[in-house]
């Protein structure tokens, strides 16, 4: 392969640090930035999140400071189809999504990757704390950060083979802090910048208004019930909850109520006490497995169910393209439409979208 590379410059430190990294290891670099979403356009504040005009002249600054060339590529009408569009289906079906993991999966490590190659380019470059090892029989491994506290491999377990194998993470071996000083030494006009928090394409954290807003429906109020089947209250339209929440609910209860469940068929919300939120196993499909080609009878792991999850014990088996993790100790909220990510030690096996909980 050559030593020509894409690096996907978001306008922040982490990519900006990644691009500087590669020039110095003596690749040929183009930094790109996707255009994925305009802000502006419905008035989302630009402090805390990606994808705005800001971050694509701070990419080009550095781009510049770099000497490298600097491109803008409008992936707006796939971003719609693969993040957005997936996200308002799965709140409106009771699902709660992870639209990070998508965008990775379907622009950043596909369409970015195939343009990549279209431009004679073998590798893309992220700054994802991660790490990409090869291991003695030629497989690509996904492993952790070396900063357990920015360690991302979590939204990264659908990258396959093919990808892993053509994808370099400069910042899997150091710390944040150090990637801020290696931009403030270089001058970068990013080096203090605040991460993104938000999602890029969501105001102010309210996901239903969002949706309310770009799709121009209303969502009609319900009933909540408790374990039993009771009405006890009124809610405000299924997309405005998920499992485990508690804030926003209205009703008074001699201990706090949490959601258990979401139907949008009939139209209700299930709560809870919190010993109600507690689970086993969990299913998972579409599932994407890297450090084996498949799991053979039980398999001894950790497993996240959510980003900010700690890694918990459990027995997975695989059965077809659906995996079944059972955790030695009950798991709370666990929520579908999140990701089952399983690791061994520091490399991850592999992992799903949450399909079922019992």
């Amino acid at each position: 392969m050559n030593n020509k590379a894409v690096i996907a410059m978001s306008g922040g430190v982490d990519s900006s640090v990644a691009a500087y990294l590669m020039k110095q290891r003596g690749f040929d670099c183009i930094g790109v930035t996707m255009k994925l979403f305009a802000n502006e356009d419905i008035g989302i504040s630009r402090e805390h999140s990606c994808c705005s005009l800001d971050d694509v002249e701070d990419a080009r600054s550095v781009a510049y400071s770099l000497d490298i060339p600097y491109y803008v590529f409008n992936f707006s009408d796939r971003f719609e189809t693969d993040v957005i569009d997936r996200f308002i289906h799965a709140y409106e079906n009771g699902i709660t999504p992870n639209p990070c993991i998508d965008c990775n999966r379907y622009l950043k490590f596909d369409k970015l990757y195939m343009r990549a190659k279209e431009l004679d380019r073998d590798y893309v470059v992220t700054g994802h704390y991660a790490m990409v090892e090869k291991d003695g029989n030629g497989r690509f491994l996904l492993k952790k950060a070396l900063d357990d506290t920015k360690d991302q491999s979590y939204v990264l377990y659908c990258l396959t083979q093919e990808q892993l194998s053509h994808t370099i993470f400069p910042l899997g071996e150091m710390r944040k802090s150090q990637a801020r000083e290696i931009a403030e030494s270089q001058g970068f006009i990013n080096a203090r910048k605040a991460d993104s928090q938000d999602i890029c394409f969501v105001q102010n954290g309210s996901y239903a208004d969002f949706i309310e807003q770009y799709t121009g429906k209303n969502y009609p109020d319900g009933d909540f019930l408790d374990t039993n089947g009771n009405v006890i209250g009124r809610h405000k339209g299924v997309i405005r909850y998920t499992v485990g929440q508690r804030k926003g609910l209205g009703i008074s209860a001699p201990e706090p109520l949490y959601v258990k469940a979401v139907n949008p068929l009939s139209n209700t919300v299930t709560l809870s006490y919190n010993n109600g939120l507690y689970s086993s196993v969990v299913k998972a499909g579409d599932i994407n497995l890297i450090s084996v080609p498949e799991i053979k009878g039980e398999m001894r792991v950790k497993a996240k169910v959510r980003y900010r999850h700690t890694e918990q014990w459990a027995t997975v088996t695989q059965n077809g393209e659906t995996l079944t993790a059972v955790f030695d100790e009950p798991q709370r909220a666990v929520t579908c439409g999140q990701a089952l990510v399983l690791y061994d030690g520091d490399t991850v096996v592999g992992g799903g979208t949450i399909i079922e909980v019992e």
